[in-house]
């Protein structure tokens, strides 16, 4: 008999804190755990309040649901899987549909068509698709979608070599969490 229980995240801080969010059961889809989401928002505790927040390939959305319940003030959260899509807006509804804007279809694509700019950016692709994390930020600076010493947050498998996109990005944060490496960069124009 197969187990039908819904595999589950929680938010672990801010005004949505312990709330518990279901996984959808989809293909490349891998929630950030909670010990490297806990250790992200503590590195960007002072940026979440206010921030304008873009996760670029969004899944179960708990990246950026976890911005906001710290505080950020706006999400764009962009995904092609249509489960995850109709997972996601579910999701705004029940939290806050005026502060989370889903964008249905692939996110180089997508960014083409945003006209704002980001104080913080989720890179997260699936581990399948490595390609896209250069792809995902050349298409950020071609299109002017990022703030000044706006932060951006990668994530990729430890066997995989990952040198920053641009000579705007500067490491700030790196760590490894077992087979995982994440960083934040930081994007600075030349001053």
């Amino acid at each position: 008999m197969a187990d039908s229980r819904k595999s589950r995240i929680r938010i672990i801080g801010g005004k949505w804190r312990g709330r518990k969010l279901d996984v959808i059961d989809t293909e490349g889809l891998r929630p950030t755990p909670d010990r490297i989401r806990e250790t992200l928002f503590n590195w960007l505790a002072a940026r979440c309040p206010g921030a304008l927040v873009l996760d670029c390939f969004a899944g179960s959305g708990v990246l950026g649901l976890e911005a906001l319940s710290r505080g950020a003030s706006r999400l764009v959260a962009l995904e092609q899987q249509p489960r995850a899509v109709e997972y996601l807006r579910a999701q705004a509804q029940k939290l806050d549909p005026d502060a989370i804007e889903v964008i249905a279809g692939d996110a180089l694509r997508s960014i083409a068509r945003l006209q704002q700019q980001f104080d913080l950016v989720f890179i997260d692709p699936p581990y399948a698709s490595p390609e896209l994390r250069q792809q995902v930020f050349q298409q950020l600076e071609a299109h002017g979608c990022l703030r000044p010493d706006a932060r951006v947050y990668f994530e990729w498998p430890v066997a995989e070599e990952f040198v920053l996109p641009s000579n705007s990005l500067q490491w700030l944060k790196q760590k490894t969490a077992g087979q995982v490496n994440y960083a934040i960069a930081e994007w600075r124009l030349s001053r």
